[in-house]
């Protein structure tokens, strides 16, 4: 019987086995590089770690990892072997971990020495048994396989979704293949170049972000763990040519004056909006630098993407492209189900590098967004964000778009609280650019409502440092729900 979710084109660990005995560099960090060669033989060394604790495969294997070498090593001894790695985040607590954990079916918990006591903590929880990694590489080899079947898992990640339950995701060999081709062709990544990420290890924009430069022939560089422009700055010695950052992050670089690595050509951000006015700052200072922002779910990306040439376009005479977050990247469909009266539905995506797709091969993202005439995809929340302000509908996104577009705010986050006569009224939040210079909130009023209808202009504003987020760095509206409801009683 056919695979449904069968996909064209060399799978993952096929792409990698492409690269995997060359002398090119495939790990950078400040305590040396590794080629390629290096890499695959200490895949193997841990390959025969995880024999010696019969770990079956295809089982999933759980990891509580740092950024280092080794956990390179250690993925690509999942991948090759049937056991694909399960990161989990280290900021999660005891009993998150645990619920994670329980799902997943896996016979033990993996640490590296760091996370040793949060691993059996969780493990003991979850009533597994916990393996610390040693410090030193092990020394018995086991086999690798590279032309495992296309339908093979290599990957799991979890997420949260909006309810903050987890739920697993499982990445196939074959469509994380299609995916590093895509992304490759975005990023004009290819061997030589090297991949620095900013996000870690247990994030789709981290790993999986290093597994295509993997698969690509190129070089990765270690997440850095905190981020400030001294340790961006020891990027460039290491040759960085594509990095992820967030927009916050791009921010202090430019203020900084650290924005230039001597390869740098490429930056990715994602995670929030950018402002109009730091993508002219940019492009104005650094005009060789390309911006990429792709639009993604843990369950499949990218989507859409905002290319150079868009970001190019923002910066001249077309800001608003910066509202949206691109058009539909190559070999993939977009539409927007069951549109209201204003073009607003759920946003469906359909493509082969897609990882979970439903059984009607449409990935169902709980996005709501419209499409405009030329194909560019504006977010507008998630299907329980929606506001029902007197009748009429109010999507979060529209109006944290408008709201960070003026240069006194860094980020904003708007919800709904419950109103007696309207149902719902808007309430903002927002983080100024300036902690000391927080911006005067009925001139934020009056700029919200220059371009958008009286409705959907908060009637409450709140100036604050940050916005909460959950360990995977989506910002949580359910907090902000509950703060504002605290805040009006």
């Amino acid at each position: 019987m056919p695979d449904p979710l069968a996909v064209p084109g060399a799978g993952w660990a096929r792409m990698f086995a492409e690269h995997a005995h060359t002398g090119r560099t495939a790990v950078m960090s400040a305590q040396g590089a590794w080629t390629f060669r290096d890499l695959t033989a200490s895949a193997q060394a841990w390959a025969g770690w995880l024999d010696s604790f019969g770990l079956a495969a295809p089982s999933p294997v759980p990891v509580l990892l740092g950024p280092s070498p080794a956990a390179y090593s250690l993925l690509l001894a999942g991948v090759l072997t049937g056991r694909p790695l399960a990161p989990l985040g280290d900021r999660l607590t005891v009993a998150e971990l645990a619920a994670c954990l329980k799902p997943l079916g896996a016979d033990a918990l993996l640490a590296d020495p760091e996370h040793a006591a949060l691993g059996r903590a969780a493990a003991a929880r979850a009533d597994l048994p916990c393996h610390v990694l040693p410090s030193r590489e092990p020394t018995d080899r086991g086999s690798l396989d590279f032309s495992g079947p296309g339908s093979a898992i290599g990957l799991m990640l979890h997420t949260s979704g909006t309810t903050g339950l987890p739920k697993w995701v499982r990445f196939r060999l074959d469509r994380l293949g299609a995916r590093a081709r895509v992304y490759a062709g975005l990023l004009d990544l290819r061997p030589g170049d090297v991949y620095s990420s900013s996000q870690q290890f247990h994030h789709l924009g981290g790993i999986g972000l290093l597994m295509v430069a993997m698969a690509t022939g190129a070089a990765v560089v270690p997440p850095i763990i905190r981020f400030s422009p001294e340790s961006w700055a020891a990027l460039g010695a290491l040759g960085t040519t594509h990095a992820t950052l967030a927009p916050a992050m791009i921010e202090k670089l430019l203020t900084a004056g650290s924005i230039p690595l001597p390869r740098l050509r490429t930056i990715v951000y994602g995670s929030s909006p950018i402002r109009p006015a730091t993508v002219v700052r940019l492009m104005d200072r650094y005009p060789a630098i390309r911006l990429l922002q792709g639009y993604s779910q843990t369950e499949g990306g990218p989507i859409t993407a905002l290319t150079p040439d868009d970001h190019h376009a923002a910066a001249r005479d077309r800001p608003e492209l910066l509202t949206s977050v691109g058009r539909a990247v190559e070999g993939t469909e977009v539409i927007i189900d069951h549109p209201d009266q204003h073009g607003v539905g759920e946003v469906l995506a359909r493509a082969s590098h897609l990882a979970a797709p439903q059984a009607d091969g449409w990935l169902h993202t709980g996005d709501l967004g419209w499409l405009d005439q030329s194909g560019y995809l504006f977010l507008a929340g998630r299907n329980g964000d929606m506001i029902i302000r007197g009748g009429e509908n109010v999507y979060p996104e529209e109006v944290e778009s408008r709201i960070v577009s003026h240069p006194a705010v860094l980020e904003a986050g708007v919800v709904g609280r419950r109103h007696d006569t309207l149902g719902e009224e808007v309430v903002a939040f927002v983080v100024p650019a300036d902690g000391s210079m927080p911006p005067d909130t009925e001139e934020l009023r009056a700029y919200t409502r220059q371009e958008l209808a009286g409705f959907k202009v908060p009637t409450r504003w709140h100036v604050v440092g940050e916005l909460p987020r959950g360990a995977l760095g989506k910002v949580l509206r359910r907090s902000l729900r509950e703060q504002a409801s605290r805040l009006h009683g």
